[in-house]
Protein backbone atom coordinates (compact mmCIF):
# COMPACT_ATOMS: atom_id res chain seq x y z
CA UNK A 1 0.00 0.00 0.00
CA UNK A 2 2.79 2.37 0.97
CA UNK A 3 4.60 1.52 -2.25
CA UNK A 4 1.50 2.34 -4.27
CA UNK A 5 1.07 5.69 -2.48
CA UNK A 6 4.74 6.49 -3.04
CA UNK A 7 4.41 5.76 -6.78
CA UNK A 8 1.33 7.96 -7.01
CA UNK A 9 3.12 10.76 -5.20
CA UNK A 10 6.11 10.40 -7.51
CA UNK A 11 3.88 10.53 -10.58
CA UNK A 12 2.07 13.60 -9.24
CA UNK A 13 5.40 15.27 -8.54
CA UNK A 14 6.52 14.61 -12.10
CA UNK A 15 3.34 16.18 -13.45
CA UNK A 16 3.76 19.23 -11.23
CA UNK A 17 7.41 19.61 -12.26
CA UNK A 18 6.47 19.34 -15.93
CA UNK A 19 3.77 21.95 -15.40
CA UNK A 20 6.21 24.26 -13.65
CA UNK A 21 8.74 23.86 -16.42
CA UNK A 22 6.09 24.60 -19.00
CA UNK A 23 4.97 27.67 -17.06
CA UNK A 24 8.22 29.56 -17.60
CA UNK A 25 9.62 31.25 -20.67
CA UNK A 26 12.93 33.04 -21.08
CA UNK A 27 13.03 36.07 -23.36
CA UNK A 28 16.21 37.60 -24.80
CA UNK A 29 15.93 41.36 -25.31
CA UNK A 30 19.07 42.15 -27.36
CA UNK A 31 19.11 45.82 -26.40
CA UNK A 32 19.48 47.98 -23.33
CA UNK A 33 16.46 48.57 -21.06
CA UNK A 34 14.04 51.25 -22.19
CA UNK A 35 14.38 50.89 -25.97
CA UNK A 36 11.93 49.68 -28.59
CA UNK A 37 12.92 46.02 -28.47
CA UNK A 38 12.82 46.01 -24.67
CA UNK A 39 9.34 47.56 -24.67
CA UNK A 40 8.09 45.20 -27.38
CA UNK A 41 9.09 42.08 -25.49
CA UNK A 42 7.96 43.15 -22.04
CA UNK A 43 4.67 44.69 -23.12
CA UNK A 44 3.78 41.77 -25.38
CA UNK A 45 4.00 39.38 -22.44
CA UNK A 46 2.23 41.78 -20.09
CA UNK A 47 -0.64 42.00 -22.58
CA UNK A 48 -0.58 38.21 -23.04
CA UNK A 49 -0.90 37.80 -19.28
CA UNK A 50 -3.67 40.40 -19.08
CA UNK A 51 -5.59 38.60 -21.85
CA UNK A 52 -5.14 35.22 -20.13
CA UNK A 53 -3.25 33.80 -23.11
CA UNK A 54 -0.07 33.01 -21.19
CA UNK A 55 0.07 33.56 -17.45
CA UNK A 56 3.27 31.70 -16.55
CA UNK A 57 6.57 33.08 -15.38
CA UNK A 58 8.66 35.16 -17.80
CA UNK A 59 12.34 35.88 -17.28
CA UNK A 60 13.99 38.64 -19.32
CA UNK A 61 17.63 39.13 -20.26
CA UNK A 62 18.86 42.45 -21.65
CA UNK A 63 22.08 42.35 -23.67
CA UNK A 64 22.50 45.24 -26.09
CA UNK A 65 25.02 46.20 -28.74
CA UNK A 66 25.83 45.86 -32.44
CA UNK A 67 22.26 46.02 -33.71
CA UNK A 68 21.11 43.14 -31.52
CA UNK A 69 23.76 40.70 -32.72
CA UNK A 70 25.53 40.43 -29.35
CA UNK A 71 22.36 39.40 -27.54
CA UNK A 72 21.22 37.09 -30.31
CA UNK A 73 24.64 35.39 -30.44
CA UNK A 74 24.33 34.70 -26.73
CA UNK A 75 20.77 33.46 -27.27
CA UNK A 76 21.98 31.21 -30.08
CA UNK A 77 24.62 29.60 -27.85
CA UNK A 78 22.85 29.39 -24.51
CA UNK A 79 19.26 28.62 -25.51
CA UNK A 80 19.73 26.11 -28.33
CA UNK A 81 17.06 23.45 -28.15
CA UNK A 82 15.25 25.08 -25.24
CA UNK A 83 11.50 24.50 -25.70
CA UNK A 84 10.31 27.89 -24.42
CA UNK A 85 13.13 30.33 -25.19
CA UNK A 86 12.28 33.36 -27.31
CA UNK A 87 14.09 36.46 -28.55
CA UNK A 88 12.99 39.86 -29.82
CA UNK A 89 14.68 41.19 -32.96
CA UNK A 90 13.88 43.36 -35.94
CA UNK A 91 14.77 44.90 -39.27
CA UNK A 92 17.93 46.48 -37.85
CA UNK A 93 19.28 43.02 -36.99
CA UNK A 94 19.28 41.89 -40.61
CA UNK A 95 21.83 44.46 -41.76
CA UNK A 96 23.74 44.35 -38.48
CA UNK A 97 24.52 40.67 -38.95
CA UNK A 98 26.25 41.45 -42.24
CA UNK A 99 27.98 44.65 -41.13
CA UNK A 100 29.29 43.12 -37.90
CA UNK A 101 30.27 39.85 -39.62
CA UNK A 102 28.20 38.05 -37.03
CA UNK A 103 27.99 34.23 -37.09
CA UNK A 104 24.23 34.44 -36.57
CA UNK A 105 22.08 32.73 -39.20
CA UNK A 106 18.47 33.86 -38.79
CA UNK A 107 17.21 30.90 -40.82
CA UNK A 108 18.32 28.55 -38.03
CA UNK A 109 15.91 30.05 -35.51
CA UNK A 110 12.22 29.20 -35.40
CA UNK A 111 10.08 32.07 -36.76
CA UNK A 112 7.24 32.84 -34.39
CA UNK A 113 5.66 36.22 -35.15
CA UNK A 114 6.23 39.63 -36.68
CA UNK A 115 4.41 42.03 -34.38
CA UNK A 116 4.85 45.73 -35.08
CA UNK A 117 6.18 48.22 -37.57
CA UNK A 118 7.18 51.82 -37.59
CA UNK A 119 7.33 53.37 -41.02
CA UNK A 120 9.86 55.98 -42.03
CA UNK A 121 9.58 59.55 -43.21
CA UNK A 122 11.95 61.85 -45.07
CA UNK A 123 11.95 65.42 -43.79
CA UNK A 124 13.61 68.75 -44.59
CA UNK A 125 13.80 72.16 -42.92
CA UNK A 126 10.43 73.91 -42.78
CA UNK A 127 11.57 76.69 -45.16
CA UNK A 128 13.59 74.40 -47.44
CA UNK A 129 13.43 74.93 -51.19
CA UNK A 130 12.47 71.23 -51.43
CA UNK A 131 8.68 71.38 -51.47
CA UNK A 132 8.15 67.77 -52.54
CA UNK A 133 9.93 64.44 -52.69
CA UNK A 134 10.55 65.11 -56.39
CA UNK A 135 12.39 68.33 -55.49
CA UNK A 136 14.62 66.44 -53.06
CA UNK A 137 15.31 63.64 -55.55
CA UNK A 138 16.20 66.21 -58.23
CA UNK A 139 18.85 67.64 -55.88
CA UNK A 140 20.05 64.13 -55.07
CA UNK A 141 20.47 63.39 -58.76
CA UNK A 142 22.17 66.69 -59.48
CA UNK A 143 24.78 66.45 -56.72
CA UNK A 144 24.42 63.53 -54.29
CA UNK A 145 27.61 64.46 -52.43
CA UNK A 146 26.26 67.90 -51.60
CA UNK A 147 22.91 66.50 -50.45
CA UNK A 148 23.76 65.34 -46.95
CA UNK A 149 21.09 63.14 -45.37
CA UNK A 150 21.05 62.16 -41.70
CA UNK A 151 19.55 59.11 -40.07
CA UNK A 152 20.30 56.14 -37.82
CA UNK A 153 23.33 53.86 -37.92
CA UNK A 154 25.09 53.06 -41.19
CA UNK A 155 23.41 50.05 -42.75
CA UNK A 156 20.34 50.47 -40.58
CA UNK A 157 16.77 50.72 -41.81
CA UNK A 158 17.00 54.53 -42.33
CA UNK A 159 20.07 54.11 -44.50
CA UNK A 160 18.41 51.23 -46.38
CA UNK A 161 15.32 53.35 -47.08
CA UNK A 162 17.43 56.17 -48.54
CA UNK A 163 19.37 53.68 -50.65
CA UNK A 164 16.12 52.19 -51.99
CA UNK A 165 14.91 55.68 -52.87
CA UNK A 166 18.17 56.38 -54.68
CA UNK A 167 17.93 53.11 -56.59
CA UNK A 168 14.35 53.84 -57.61
CA UNK A 169 15.41 57.30 -58.83
CA UNK A 170 18.48 56.04 -60.71
CA UNK A 171 21.01 57.57 -58.31
CA UNK A 172 24.13 55.44 -57.62
CA UNK A 173 23.86 54.25 -54.03
CA UNK A 174 27.60 54.53 -53.44
CA UNK A 175 27.46 58.26 -54.20
CA UNK A 176 25.05 59.03 -51.35
CA UNK A 177 26.23 61.34 -48.57
CA UNK A 178 24.59 59.57 -45.63
CA UNK A 179 25.63 60.78 -42.17
CA UNK A 180 24.63 58.59 -39.19
CA UNK A 181 23.24 60.45 -36.18
CA UNK A 182 23.04 59.50 -32.50
CA UNK A 183 19.25 59.84 -32.49
CA UNK A 184 16.22 61.41 -34.11
CA UNK A 185 16.60 64.68 -32.22
CA UNK A 186 20.17 65.02 -33.47
CA UNK A 187 18.92 64.53 -37.01
CA UNK A 188 16.35 67.27 -36.52
CA UNK A 189 19.02 69.64 -35.16
CA UNK A 190 21.15 68.94 -38.24
CA UNK A 191 18.21 69.64 -40.54
CA UNK A 192 17.31 72.89 -38.78
CA UNK A 193 20.87 74.27 -38.57
CA UNK A 194 21.59 73.36 -42.19
CA UNK A 195 24.34 70.75 -41.74
CA UNK A 196 21.89 68.24 -43.21
CA UNK A 197 19.79 68.81 -46.31
CA UNK A 198 17.31 66.19 -45.14
CA UNK A 199 16.79 63.47 -42.56
CA UNK A 200 15.13 60.09 -42.52
CA UNK A 201 13.76 58.38 -39.43
CA UNK A 202 10.74 56.74 -37.84
CA UNK A 203 7.50 58.69 -37.78
CA UNK A 204 7.53 58.96 -33.99
CA UNK A 205 10.96 60.64 -34.08
CA UNK A 206 9.87 63.41 -36.47
CA UNK A 207 6.14 63.94 -36.13
CA UNK A 208 6.19 66.31 -33.16
CA UNK A 209 8.89 68.47 -34.76
CA UNK A 210 6.79 68.66 -37.92
CA UNK A 211 3.73 69.68 -35.90
CA UNK A 212 5.83 72.36 -34.21
CA UNK A 213 6.76 73.76 -37.62
CA UNK A 214 10.50 73.05 -37.40
CA UNK A 215 10.64 70.53 -40.25
CA UNK A 216 8.53 69.51 -43.23
CA UNK A 217 7.83 65.85 -44.02
CA UNK A 218 8.03 65.11 -47.75
CA UNK A 219 7.20 61.42 -47.91
CA UNK A 220 6.43 58.27 -45.95
CA UNK A 221 7.45 54.68 -46.74
CA UNK A 222 3.99 53.14 -46.28
CA UNK A 223 1.99 51.50 -49.07
CA UNK A 224 -0.91 53.92 -48.53
CA UNK A 225 -1.27 57.33 -46.89
CA UNK A 226 -1.55 57.29 -43.12
CA UNK A 227 -4.44 58.86 -41.21
CA UNK A 228 -2.11 60.82 -38.95
CA UNK A 229 -0.12 62.04 -41.97
CA UNK A 230 -3.00 62.56 -44.38
CA UNK A 231 -1.24 65.40 -46.23
CA UNK A 232 1.99 63.46 -46.76
CA UNK A 233 2.29 61.36 -49.93
CA UNK A 234 3.88 57.93 -49.88
CA UNK A 235 7.14 57.32 -51.73
CA UNK A 236 5.21 55.07 -54.11
CA UNK A 237 2.57 57.73 -54.70
CA UNK A 238 5.38 60.10 -55.66
CA UNK A 239 6.66 57.61 -58.21
CA UNK A 240 9.38 55.80 -56.23
CA UNK A 241 8.95 52.08 -55.66
CA UNK A 242 9.91 52.06 -51.98
CA UNK A 243 8.02 50.46 -49.13
CA UNK A 244 9.90 49.61 -45.95
CA UNK A 245 9.26 49.48 -42.22
CA UNK A 246 11.31 49.17 -39.08
CA UNK A 247 9.58 45.97 -37.99
CA UNK A 248 9.98 43.97 -34.79
CA UNK A 249 9.25 40.33 -34.14
CA UNK A 250 9.84 37.16 -32.13
CA UNK A 251 12.14 34.20 -32.80
CA UNK A 252 12.17 30.81 -31.10
CA UNK A 253 15.42 29.10 -30.16
CA UNK A 254 17.38 26.96 -32.59
CA UNK A 255 15.92 23.43 -32.56
CA UNK A 256 12.86 24.51 -30.59
CA UNK A 257 10.48 21.51 -30.75
CA UNK A 258 7.84 21.86 -33.43
CA UNK A 259 5.01 21.55 -30.90
CA UNK A 260 6.38 24.44 -28.85
CA UNK A 261 6.85 26.61 -31.93
CA UNK A 262 3.23 25.97 -32.93
CA UNK A 263 2.07 26.77 -29.40
CA UNK A 264 3.88 30.11 -29.41
CA UNK A 265 2.61 30.94 -32.90
CA UNK A 266 -0.91 30.28 -31.62
CA UNK A 267 -0.35 32.42 -28.53
CA UNK A 268 1.00 35.38 -30.47
CA UNK A 269 -1.83 35.02 -32.99
CA UNK A 270 -4.29 35.32 -30.11
CA UNK A 271 -2.30 38.23 -28.70
CA UNK A 272 -2.59 40.07 -32.02
CA UNK A 273 -6.39 39.86 -31.80
CA UNK A 274 -6.61 40.81 -28.13
CA UNK A 275 -7.90 44.11 -26.79
CA UNK A 276 -4.96 44.22 -24.38
CA UNK A 277 -2.43 44.25 -27.24
CA UNK A 278 -4.46 46.71 -29.30
CA UNK A 279 -4.34 49.07 -26.32
CA UNK A 280 -0.54 48.71 -26.20
CA UNK A 281 -0.25 49.49 -29.92
CA UNK A 282 -2.37 52.61 -29.55
CA UNK A 283 -0.49 53.82 -26.48
CA UNK A 284 2.93 53.25 -28.02
CA UNK A 285 2.00 54.51 -31.49
CA UNK A 286 3.05 51.21 -33.06
CA UNK A 287 1.45 49.93 -36.25
CA UNK A 288 0.24 46.31 -36.26
CA UNK A 289 2.31 44.30 -38.73
CA UNK A 290 1.41 40.73 -37.89
CA UNK A 291 2.75 37.69 -39.68
CA UNK A 292 3.27 34.29 -38.09
CA UNK A 293 5.13 31.01 -38.42
CA UNK A 294 6.41 29.86 -41.79
CA UNK A 295 5.09 32.95 -43.57
CA UNK A 296 7.17 35.08 -41.22
CA UNK A 297 10.16 32.84 -41.96
CA UNK A 298 9.71 33.47 -45.69
CA UNK A 299 9.50 37.21 -45.02
CA UNK A 300 12.77 37.13 -43.03
CA UNK A 301 14.49 35.34 -45.91
CA UNK A 302 13.16 37.82 -48.46
CA UNK A 303 14.00 40.84 -46.31
CA UNK A 304 17.51 39.53 -45.67
CA UNK A 305 18.12 39.20 -49.39
CA UNK A 306 16.80 42.68 -50.14
CA UNK A 307 18.72 44.43 -47.35
CA UNK A 308 21.99 42.64 -48.00
CA UNK A 309 21.82 43.53 -51.69
CA UNK A 310 21.37 47.19 -50.80
CA UNK A 311 24.37 47.01 -48.43
CA UNK A 312 26.45 45.57 -51.26
CA UNK A 313 25.25 48.28 -53.64
CA UNK A 314 26.19 50.90 -51.05
CA UNK A 315 29.68 49.43 -50.73
CA UNK A 316 29.09 48.51 -47.09
CA UNK A 317 29.25 44.77 -47.64
CA UNK A 318 30.88 42.38 -50.09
Amino acid sequence: MKAMQWMKALALGAVLCAGAAHAQVSVMLPANPGGGWDATGRQAFQAMNQAGIYTGTVSYTNKGGAGGTIGLADFQRAQKGKPDALAVFGAITVGAITLNKSPIDLSQFKPVARLTAEYLVLAVKADSSYKSLDDFVAALKSDPGATAVGGGSAGGVDHIALALLAQSAGVPVQSLNYIPQAGGSDTVIGIVNGTLKAGISGISEFQQFAQDGRIRILGVTTAERMKNLADVPTFKESGYDVEIANWRGILGSIDMPEANQKEWVDRFSKLNESDAWKAVLEKQGWDPYFLAGDEFGEFIQSESGRINQVLKDAGLAK
